[in-house]
């Protein structure tokens, strides 16, 4: 049976529960008592257990197993909750997480060895205590030595198998010969297991994999029925090792004990197998090893190329239906045009004039109604970027030594699905930053008056045609005077630049490439490292950061995306006789300007408008299109925004505002200045897309 095919369901699915764990986990660690709290990680790691055993991913199951032992002593008063307990959990979820991030990305869970988490959990669980996890690593504790002299002792005084070795003897002589080791195999399962046919058939699929089962006692078709009590036996031929075959099997989950006896050639009689069905069958068990390698690879490398291109979003039922009513409209007015279409061939009137006119306004409306629908299909709520920040907060915080909490607000503010892949990796290098360098530590914040436990908080909230996230910390804010020195020293800035630059300009220096690099003796160091990196990871989905920061009172960070990145509305200009868009979410507002108003200030063209400079790019320079000869006595100019900073463009004429697919120009015209993509108009034209941030 091929399980590959579920593996996509089993991610998913996995995911989901280790974010409600990390989540739970965050909170029992502040209320150790909740039993509540308890009995959901419980149920996580039940069936987490459950289905991990299923696909046969051993390594997950054996460690949920394990867990379960514990939490179930914990939830029946038999063990307190402390915080060695708390802490062995999280590396049971980080365990957990990096098994199923390697099964996302390989169909495999990886070579993370576990084997020391399950034996400090199988220690709790036998001791009913956290004393004995101290023991050295690979030394069995007392109580272990214990079970493991159970265990062999067991082994030893095991009644006899039931398994006929008649009508057999010249296949185990000629798997003798062939250095094939026979075994026999009995397996006993769980007294409370629930599906019997169902844990067989996963031991059955892990055998089969490196061997080839002979016989079985009760037959094969009496175990599928369920028609044995709490054991069965195998006859099995392979090229591994007993103790390897039976650690295989006890991986699975319900399996109460695994007995493996390897046959000596002491059992040999006379032949009565003919000798071709006896090479037929060692050549299956030799095969067995290989194949089972090319499939493994073969799953692997499928599933890796899933993993590349593979995105899902899970949708509310209620939006595909309101999906499917838009497509049901759409075709009502397909045939409502065609109708109007035949009628028109036999003669246009004014009638049909204003039937058309009804028919495309009413297309209008429910291609509109359409994009909006499509958009919410897209949409997921920020809060799958989120919730991996309480943890990273917890973890830094004690390795830091502070005390800093965690705010979040607006986890349900939604944002397109390729949007969220994107915000992740700048938000944890912003968050970290804040932690690290931007909140004092307790002694310090003492000193200066501030409660001990700093704060760190991330919201997000929409805004217009954008969605705002913020990330605010109540530290020691960015001194504008180190930048300064900084910059300096770099050679960034001019001492007469740098004696004319205000403050947000200096913290804006942060951003540019390599500023940070610099020894961690300042008060400033780290606080950029990197954020050259968070701007332009940002820019390239078309979304702006800002710094705003008070000096001893902490900073924020403002990032602004789009909603979208399919389509957008824009406004359609002309430069000559080329069309051109501009993002309607970057433009503040359009206006004229008398070109006898303009004057140069260190080489740039400002305006004084509404009491403000305004610095004019002339966008047929930029794009470096010809200019016409005579100049005009009044511009029309598109004043574009990129957080609170302004600028006006330059263009020939206004066409109107347009909804737009955006292209991406592909591999060979990635980087072209000032250029995000390109829509293809109504009429078959191409017309390029302005990126206004590239601009300032």
């Amino acid at each position: 049976m091929d399980m590959s095919q579920y593996l996509e369901i089993f991610i998913d699915e996995s995911k989901e529960h280790l974010q409600t764990m990390n989540e739970i986990l965050l909170e029992l660690e502040n209320d150790a008592d909740n039993l509540s709290h308890l009995g959901e990680i419980f149920r996580i790691a039940h069936t987490l257990k459950g289905m991990s055993g299923t696909m046969g991913f051993t390594k997950v199951a054996d460690l949920t197993h394990k867990m379960e032992n514990v939490l179930d002593l914990v939830r029946n008063g038999a063990l307190k909750v402390n915080s060695q307990i708390i802490d062995i959990l999280f590396e049971c979820f980080d365990a957990l997480e990096e098994y199923i991030d390697h099964l996302e990305k390989t169909g495999k869970e990886g070579d993370l060895d576990s084997s020391e988490l399950v034996r400090k959990l199988a220690v709790i669980a036998e001791t009913k205590s956290v004393d004995g996890i101290a023991a050295a690593s690979g030394k069995p504790t007392k109580t272990e030595a214990k079970v493991e002299a159970k265990v062999s002792s067991a082994d030893e005084s095991s009644s006899e198998f039931h398994i006929s070795l008649n009508d057999i003897e010249d296949v185990l002589r000629h798997a003798f010969e062939q250095e094939v080791n026979p075994f026999l195999i009995r397996v006993t399962l769980d007294e409370g297991c629930m599906l019997k046919a169902a844990r067989s058939f996963i031991v059955f699929n892990t055998l089969e994999r490196f061997g080839e089962i002979i016989k079985s006692y009760p037959i094969a078709e009496e175990i599928e029925d369920e028609k044995f009590d709490d054991s069965f036996e195998l006859l099995y031929f392979t090229k591994l090792e007993a103790n390897y075959c039976k650690n295989e099997l006890m991986h699975i989950s319900e399996i109460k004990d695994v007995l493996v006896q390897p046959l000596t050639e002491d059992v040999l009689t006379v032949s009565k197998t003919p000798q071709k069905d006896v090479e037929v069958e060692l050549e299956k068990v030799e095969s067995k090893e290989v194949e089972s390698k090319q499939k493994e690879d073969s799953a692997a490398s499928k599933t890796a190329e899933k993993a590349k291109t593979s995105k899902t979003v899970r949708v509310e039922i209620g939006r595909l239906d309101n999906l499917m009513n838009l497509v049901s409209e759409l075709i009502i007015i397909k045939t409502r045009l065609e109708d109007l279409d035949t009628t028109t061939s036999k003669g246009f009137d004014q009638n049909n004039r204003n039937n058309m006119n009804e028919a495309i306004e009413y297309l209008e409306r429910i291609t509109t109604s359409l994009h909006d629908a499509v958009m919410k299909v897209r949409m997921v709520p920020v809060e799958r970027t989120f919730n991996r920040f309480p943890r990273l907060v917890r973890d830094l915080s004690k390795d830091l030594g502070k005390n800093i909490k965690l705010f979040m607000s607006g986890e349900e503010t939604e944002v397109d699905r390729t949007v969220i892949d994107e915000i992740g990796d700048p938000l944890i290098h912003l968050i970290r930053n804040s932690l690290d360098h931007g909140i004092e530590s307790p002694e310090e914040r003492e000193k200066s008056g501030k409660d001990e436990m700093g704060f760190v908080a991330l919201r997000a909230y929409p805004d217009g045609n954008t969605v705002v996230i913020e990330v605010e910390d109540d530290g020691k804010g960015i001194n504008p005077e180190i930048i300064k020195k900084k910059a300096l020293e770099k050679k960034l800035i001019t001492v007469d630049e740098a004696e004319l630059m205000t403050d947000k300009e200096l913290i804006n220096l942060l951003f540019k490439a390599g500023f940070s690099t610099v020894d961690k003796v300042t008060d400033l160091s780290g606080r950029g490292v990197g954020l050259d990196v968070v701007k332009s990871k940002i820019e390239a989905i078309n979304g702006t950061v800002e710094v705003v920061s008070n000096l001893g009172q902490g900073s924020k960070f403002i990032i602004r995306l789009p909603l979208t990145l399919a389509i957008i509305q824009a406004l359609m200009v002309n430069l000559n006789e080329e069309k051109f868009a501009i993002p309607l979410n970057n433009i503040k507002e359009i206006t004229t300007i008398e070109t006898g108003k303009i004057t140069m200030v260190q080489d740039q063209e400002v305006v004084l408008y509404r009491n403000k400079t305004l610095p004019i790019i002339r966008m047929k320079e930029v794009l470096e299109i010809e200019c016409d000869e005579e100049p005009l006595d009044e511009l029309i100019v598109v004043i574009v925004k990129k957080g609170d900073v302004e600028a006006g463009l330059v263009v020939d004429s206004l066409i109107g505002q347009q909804e737009i697919v955006i292209k991406s120009l592909g591999k060979y015209l990635t980087g072209i200045k000032a250029i995000a993509g390109a829509t293809i108009l109504g009429n078959g034209s191409v017309a390029l897309i302005v990126d206004p941030n590239q601009l300032f």
